[in-house]
């Protein structure tokens, strides 16, 4: 400016994106309904629409980018990512049943699990749910004085009988894998779970039996926090069942949009992880692995881990993978002794889909097990494709939930 004359430049308000920061012009709309007709005609022109499948994403504090960007208002975000420290249970009804895992053969656990069922039936009447296979450990049926007791229990089989609408909350005593069997047995909502340390590993499993008399009142009283732990729902697609199988029980999936169809489905729900191993082949496993439809690598080595956050502590941090705090809505991809130098351990949002396959140049099959179960083997053809679902899992504590209080070594 010539004359000293100060230049003051004002940013015009604006609502959207849409907006040319001020009033629409003639101009200024025909130059946006040409950009409009150039972005709908190039991805017309395209002859695959890239469609990304539901992700979790943290709520974002900023809604602004920029002098001109800012973020649509969508009336379908519903999610609310909660504070874990605020996490409190509480009872619609109060609760009547109760579903007590106990270890199996574990001597050590005879005198805790009748303490315990007795405390339950005789003290806060409550309907006690155990499996079949407990009450015929001779150390339990032969006990006359427990014999009174177990009469008044309701006994159920598993893969048999379904419990899922019967039991109001589960406590476990035992392990990890206590844990970990009692969650395979819901799959679809998880009821509650109190875990007591009474086995060799305790990192999910928070409280301690010696005061469980007040702990299990206070869980009944709706006194306690709720820490929540995402699983794995994977559907195993196998090609070669249909030569087998009748039409009618041939079941369609819908994956990526497209219907799958000729392909026998089975369903298992994981809390750990998923591993995929050459199983006893002497070669190298070949697994082709997918984001999203789209081809990620060929993971040549022992095999693959596919785990949540509750699971990177597990296996995966065994195999050089990071730890994940359970509140973060994440998978860990971890390959066991790759081939290949160049893959190393990644973390995707929990929303996308991943499939596993067998590479079509795979010399043998592969072998999948689901936190250590339902151990089958994986042919060519053969697919593994993941949904993220979540269960509820009890903690008490007073403290906010952290990474595992004790690292897995």
């Amino acid at each position: 400016m010539d004359g000293g004359e100060e230049m003051r430049v004002e940013a015009a308000p604006y609502c959207c994106s849409t907006c040319d920061g001020g009033e629409v012009t003639g101009r200024s709309l025909s130059r946006h309904n040409r950009k409009i007709r150039s972005l709908s005609t190039s991805s017309a022109g395209s002859s695959f629409e890239y469609r990304r499948t539901q992700s979790l994403h943290g709520p974002s504090p900023v809604t602004t980018f920029g002098p001109k960007a800012c973020m649509l208002q969508n009336p379908q975000a519903v999610m609310h990512i909660q504070d874990p420290a605020s996490q409190r249970l509480t009872w619609n009804k109060p609760p009547k049943s109760v579903l007590v895992i106990k270890k199996i053969r574990d001597a050590s656990l005879l005198q805790p699990f009748k303490e315990l069922c007795i405390f339950l039936t005789e003290v806060k009447n409550m309907i006690v749910y155990v499996e079949k296979k407990v009450l015929e450990d001779p150390a339990i049926s032969g006990d006359e004085n427990f014999g009174a007791i177990t009469k008044k229990f309701c006994t159920f089989t598993e893969d048999l009988d379904d419990i899922s609408n019967c039991v109001d909350f589960i406590i476990c005593l035992g392990g990890d894998g206590t844990l970990l069997y009692a969650s395979s047995l819901f799959q679809e909502s998880v009821p509650p779970v109190m875990a007591f340390h009474l086995g060799s590993l305790g990192f999910l499993t928070p409280f301690k039996f010696d005061t469980y008399q007040s702990q299990v009142t206070q869980i009944i009283e709706g006194n306690a926090a709720i820490v929540l732990r995402s699983r794995l729902k994977v559907q195993v697609l196998k090609e070669n069942w249909e030569k087998k199988a009748r039409l009618d029980d041939k079941a369609i999936i819908l994956t990526n949009g497209e219907f799958e169809s000729c392909h026998k489905a089975m369903q298992y729900e994981v809390l750990n992880e998923v591993v995929v191993d050459r199983g006893p082949s002497s070669y190298l496993s070949n697994v082709d692995l997918f984001l999203d439809g789209h081809l990620i690598t060929t993971v040549q080595g022992d095999g693959l881990i596919v785990s949540t956050p509750t699971g990177s502590t597990a296996y995966a941090v065994a195999a050089g993978a990071s730890m994940i705090h359970p509140n973060v809505p994440a998978i860990m991809i971890t390959p066991i002794c790759p081939h290949s130098l160049s893959f190393r351990p990644i973390v995707v949002p929990a929303g996308v889909e991943l499939k596993i396959m067998l590479s079509r140049d795979a010399r043998n099959t592969a072998w999948v097990s689901f936190d250590g179960r339902k151990r089958q083997e994986i042919c060519h053809g053969d697919r593994l494709v993941h949904i993220l679902s979540w269960s509820s899992h009890l903690s008490y504590t007073n403290k906010r939930p952290g990474l595992e209080e004790r690292q897995r070594t």
